[in-house]
């Protein structure tokens, strides 16, 4: 997205507001392969003063706050999509949102995706925010074997490697593109999907 674009959609955004991107590297783009789905990064916004949008995500090494343009610059070929809650805020949970989000920044990033790790990522950390401020659940909790029963073709030999030879099929989790699917949501902006199927 050019500058003109990001700036016209950071007018539309809210606090609260999902924030759906993909990022080029390995490990993410197994994740949009593993949930069968072209997004495999989110963030929350928690600052949105016209053309001064913030998000709150969980990247590595750590959570942190990161500005809209920044955010979207990291997806391949800018794309990127928007959700918003169907519940309508009050200035109190909105406040509560904020709140939330700034408890869990400064968290070092858990590579494992452990949804009860002492660790954050990107989608537990939308997850937790919004439950913990508004008592929204948006996404799904699933365990591995159940994620990947989705989609028999995922590649599990990348994952075997990444748990060093062992899937944690138990192990629960919630992934971006379940919050994406959500029915707690509705589409705000997604780009053109024309020019999108690039390799990074």
């Amino acid at each position: 997205m050019n500058t003109a674009a990001i700036q016209e959609l950071a007018r539309q955004l809210k606090i609260g507001d999902l924030v759906f991107i993909d990022v080029c590297a390995k490990p993410f783009k197994m994740v949009s392969d593993a949930t069968a789905s072209w997004t495999n990064h989110v963030g929350i916004v928690v600052q949105a003063d016209g053309s001064a949008v913030v998000i709150a995500e969980s990247t590595f090494p750590f959570s942190k706050r990161t500005s809209l343009d920044t955010f979207i610059n990291r997806s391949t070929q800018g794309r990127v999509a928007v959700k918003r809650p169907r519940m309508s805020f009050t200035a109190e949970q909105t406040q509560a949102i904020v709140a939330a989000a700034d408890k869990r920044m400064g968290i070092l990033y858990d590579t494992g995706f452990d949804l009860y790790s002492r660790r954050q990522f990107c989608s537990r950390l939308v997850y937790e925010v919004l439950q913990e401020a508004v008592g929204l659940t948006v996404g799904e909790v699933e365990n591995f074997a159940t994620l990947l029963q989705h989609n028999p073709r995922a590649k599990l030999g990348f994952w075997r490697c990444w748990y060093f030879g062992w899937i944690p099929w138990q192990r629960r989790t919630v992934t971006p593109a379940s919050m994406l699917r959500s029915a707690q949501v509705v589409n705000v902006y997604e780009s053109n999907q024309n020019d999108m199927e690039v390799a990074c």
